[in-house]
């Protein structure tokens, strides 16, 4: 075997795999029956417990898709994969810290927009740069430029994966420090009832200043005013929407008009992008336990 190349290797295990289960596919059978009645059960205890207690939910789900992937690269030694986790986790630690303190300080909402902002940012373009490689790699492209078909298949799925996970990580923790500093601030509370009076020339978000009218085209930053006559800092509140998951006033809850607000059909794709990874948060946080219960059940029931 050691004589052998890396891919007759797999070929031989393969076959010695197929070997060994020839004859039970009674038994296999079986084991997809508990697969797909296990995701279904589980599928849906999960919406009922996001509809029922969504705050319990989001913290456990965020957890998960924080710690999970960390197991899987300590146990396969990606010490890339490692690195990014660490100063990614390092810097988003601190970040929260800053949004969860009391008195909140005034530079802090924008320090945390910016911060998830940029992540969002940079998530969105590896993913779709991943994206681009595996498919020229499946139009053949890559052999104009003398790459291996794995090696290239390796660089875009790593890339998506990269993409994807930070993608999903920071609006999980843009959501929670969205939350709570809107809370802090005093212009949002679960209830509905704003705890402060809203000026016309401060922002419900950052609680800073306006001092460029609606109308005006600012240096740094425009000014937004929703279809509920509020208005905000643009930055602000692209990051409530986006960022934050939020689709709704951050002072009175009316729905924010999304069409409206983007009117650059180029900024659209964001918000669908927004949605897959809410999609895949479930894969990435749920599907290895999931897949670990059926394993469970598997052993149990002396099933291999």
């Amino acid at each position: 075997m050691s004589e052998l190349s890396p891919e007759e290797q797999w070929r031989v295990e393969h076959a010695r795999m197929h070997a060994k289960h020839r004859g039970h596919e009674a038994m296999h059978a079986e084991m997809v029956l508990i697969l797909i009645a296990t995701l279904v059960v589980a599928q849906l205890l999960l919406v009922q417990w996001k509809q029922r207690h969504p705050r319990s939910y989001n913290m456990v789900t965020l957890f998960q898709m924080w710690v999970v992937p960390l197991y899987f690269t300590v146990k396969l030694h990606w010490w890339r994969f490692l690195v990014i986790w660490i100063f990614f986790s390092a810097v988003t630690a601190f970040v929260t810290f800053r949004a969860t303190r009391k008195p909140l300080v005034q530079t802090t909402p924008r320090l945390v927009y910016k911060w998830f902002l940029l992540i969002y940012k940079i998530s969105y373009a590896t993913g779709i740069v991943g994206y681009m490689a595996v498919m020229f790699t499946l139009f053949g492209l890559n052999l104009l430029f003398k790459i291996k078909p794995e090696d290239a298949m390796d660089f875009g799925i790593s890339l998506l994966f990269y993409g994807l996970y930070y993608g999903v990580l920071e609006r999980d923790f843009a959501e929670m420090c969205a939350d709570y500093m809107a809370s802090t601030i005093g212009f949002y509370s679960e209830s509905g009832m704003p705890t402060k009076h809203l000026s016309d020339s401060v922002c419900a978000v950052c609680g800073q200043q306006i001092f460029v009218d609606v109308s005006e085209e600012g240096i740094i930053e425009n000014t937004y005013r929703l279809s509920c006559n509020h208005v905000f800092h643009e930055f602000c509140i692209r990051g409530w929407c986006i960022v934050g998951k939020k689709q709704t006033c951050p002072y009175c809850k009316e729905k924010v008009d999304l069409k409206r607000m983007f009117s650059n059909p180029w900024e659209r794709p964001h918000v669908m992008y927004g949605q897959l990874l809410d999609w895949l948060r479930y894969l990435v946080a749920w599907q290895p336990v999931i897949i670990g219960l059926v394993q469970g059940i598997n052993y149990i029931l002396g099933l291999e």
